[in-house]
């Protein structure tokens, strides 16, 4: 992506030429970005211009718990559409770690991370496009105490069958993964997947 160039570029250049042609390549690609996803260019432009330093993935942990053939989903508030719990990986906390608090705060379910069961770039799974690199990491985990309850980012939690599930929150989750986690929950030996 030119905006990842950009910001490798500008941390590491010291020329003035250099660095005015990486301000310009952001310009262009704070451009790109906003004429295509309908945003205002300032708010682009400042998206941008708080990353500073090398360019590198961002994390995303996502839970994957069954119970007699379902799987536990959020709702979330802000787009009403449902997903996996988890979300942005935290500086100082495993990605394990981080998955069961992302469980508890989203569903109010204690968990306990037993197996990895993917990693994915996001770009390659089908999510609609987004401003940052992504990897998504997908742990099976189980519950291990806690009752549903909703949160300050979500308003509702469920069990739901592999073929009636609701309307997903594409952005976090895909049909297509959780089709995926179903087979590693009925094929507990397989592998972790990885792309």
């Amino acid at each position: 992506m030119s905006s990842d160039i950009a910001q490798n570029g500008l941390t590491y250049s010291e020329g003035p030429f250099d660095i005015e042609r990486y301000k310009q390549l952001r310009a262009i690609a704070t451009e790109i970005m906003a004429t295509f996803s309908n945003v205002e260019h300032s708010y682009v432009l400042d998206l941008f211009s708080r990353e500073i330093g090398y360019a590198t993935p961002k994390v995303d942990v996502r839970a994957a718990i069954f119970q007699d053939n379902t799987i536990l989903l959020v709702k979330e508030r802000a787009d009403g559409c449902w997903t996996l719990p988890g979300g942005w990986a935290d500086i100082g906390e495993s990605p394990s770690e981080v998955v069961v608090k992302e469980v508890y705060e989203e569903s109010g379910y204690q968990a306990r991370a037993i197996k990895l069961l993917a990693v994915y770039d996001r770009d390659k799974q089908g999510h609609p496009p987004f401003p940052f690199y992504v990897y998504k990491l997908f742990f099976h985990c189980e519950i291990i105490g806690g009752s549903p309850s909703s949160s300050i980012e979500t308003e509702d939690v469920g069990f739901f069958a592999e073929d009636t599930l609701p309307e997903l929150s594409i952005g976090r989750v895909t049909p297509r993964q959780i089709t995926r986690l179903f087979h590693h929950y009925r094929n507990p030996d397989l592998p972790t997947d990885f792309d």
